[in-house]
């Protein structure tokens, strides 16, 4: 694979989501790093195959029927498309603050503070959705009903004790992704692997799909399944060989979860009918498993569900408390909430909690899911342009950026416009989140200019 060739230029000054002492982006910063390709893959994968395939497989096969493997298409070639820009910005600009800092340099705070906003409510968006699949998936197990009131009990319950650990520092479960993540991916190829012998291939052919935009739209509901793979640009300024290793990481990563996400819809499709699948849809890929693996294998997939939803949840919650954190350091969120708590800066964390609590307690699955996909979509096409606006001239650069930002816009049209003809009270609070994201900012940019105007008197 050819190396990308390094940045022209490269920004000074201090980035404005840096970890206190790190400068970010200077000179060859990284080039002796301690990650290889292996390790920020690791992080990609990790990442991408969180609670996310476990909590929308139903969904998907719900609006695409037979077509729901080519949804993970769909959504996975936006993701790729996007991954490329990650890429090229994880090269130029090699900071732990990631998207934030992307967005800042390209945009200013007056722009991306509500992009960076809406970034953090599209977080705790998506931790109620693995906890909503937490809690399906530990009920089904335990012989309760899925889909009542023990699942939102779960789900709650979840938040709260993984919030509470964060809180002390649970260092321990931090230690324990790493393992978590083979054990997801090992479960998940066995469950591809065994499937694939019974596959009924006129259950998945494309005689049987549904109209093209369907597919797209399930698609476009899910691709918050792939959100994780921004991840290795926190990591990028330990990255070794940043301009050769950064690339290849995104890539593989991606190109990886693409791969098992369309065998894991193949394979439950293939095995299941898609009425079967639906009455099933919270805990569709244990229920899918039956035929072929029997009731260990519901077992088996069930556990590996409950684990990975609350790996996902732990780690989602860290880092959106992190992310706060250093939003209020920078005046984007209010500086209250980065004040020590009983000595450590909680705030974000439990302000993160909460709205994940209300999103379970209030939405369900699909207007999670819409709230949530239309977010990330939304913040992705703006990293997109960023990386066009910051990532130079030339048209390497910037005709798949502008491909990332066309199929990211795309999607979020597919996505409204299906909802509206279908499900328009879930808009309701996709709205309200983009709505106070924008309000909130311009609330907090009107405090800070009066208080400029009074330290200037």
């Amino acid at each position: 694979m050819m190396r990308w060739p390094g940045p022209r230029t490269r920004p000074t000054d201090t980035p404005r989501h840096s970890d206190a002492g790190n400068s970010g982006n200077s000179g060859n910063a990284g080039a002796g790093g301690r990650l290889g390709v292996a390790a920020l893959v690791s992080i990609g994968i990790g990442g991408m195959v969180g609670g996310g395939i476990f909590s929308v497989l139903g969904l998907t096969v719900q609006i695409a029927g037979a077509g729901a493997y080519a949804s993970f298409v769909v959504g996975g070639v936006a993701a790729a498309l996007t991954g490329s820009s990650y890429a090229r910005l994880s090269v130029l600009i090699r900071d732990r603050g990631g998207t934030a800092t992307f967005l800042d340099r390209a945009f200013g705070t007056g722009f991306a503070g509500p992009l960076n906003l809406l970034l953090w409510l599209s977080y705790f968006v998506m931790l109620g959705l693995y906890a909503l699949a937490f809690g399906s998936y530990l009920a089904s197990l335990v012989g309760l009903d899925p889909t009542g009131v023990w699942r939102k009990i779960f789900a709650t319950s979840v938040v709260l004790v993984f919030a509470g650990l964060n809180m002390g520092g649970a260092q321990l479960v931090g230690r324990a992704e790493s393992v978590l993540v083979y054990f997801k991916l090992s479960v998940l190829v066995l469950f591809c692997v065994a499937g694939l012998w019974f596959v009924n291939i006129a259950k998945v052919s494309p005689s049987v799909f549904p109209p093209i935009y369907t597919i797209v739209y399930g698609g476009a509901l899910i691709f918050l399944a792939y959100e994780g793979f921004e991840l290795i640009a926190n990591a990028a300024e330990d990255a070794r060989d940043p301009e050769r290793s950064l690339p290849r990481a995104y890539l593989m990563s991606i190109g990886v979860v693409i791969f098992l996400y369309v065998l894991v819809a193949f394979v439950a499709v293939g095995n299941l009918t898609p009425q079967a699948i639906v009455e099933s849809r919270d805990y569709a890929l244990a229920a899918a498993a039956r035929p072929f693996l029997g009731s260990t294998g519901f077992v088996l997939i069930g556990v590996a569900a409950v684990v990975s939803t609350a790996s996902a949840i732990n780690a989602t919650l860290y880092g959106a408390a992190k992310f706060t954190f250093l939003m209020a350091r920078h005046g984007e969120l209010p500086k209250e909430i980065s004040r020590p708590i009983w000595h450590r800066p909680i705030g974000g964390l439990v302000m993160t909690a909460v709205g994940t609590i209300v999103i379970v307690n209030t939405v369900d699955i699909e207007g999670i899911s819409l709230m949530g996909s239309s977010g990330f979509l939304i913040i992705f096409a703006a990293v997109n342009v960023a990386a066009i606006r910051l990532a130079g001239q030339g048209l390497r650069v910037w005709l798949p950026a502008l491909a990332g930002a066309v199929s990211g816009v795309g999607c979020l049209v597919a996505l409204l416009v299906y909802a509206t003809l279908h499900i328009p009270t879930q808009l309701t609070a996709l709205a309200a989140m983009i709505v106070f994201a924008v309000t909130a900012e311009v609330v907090l940019h009107s405090r800070r200019r009066v208080r400029g105007l009074s330290n200037a008197w």
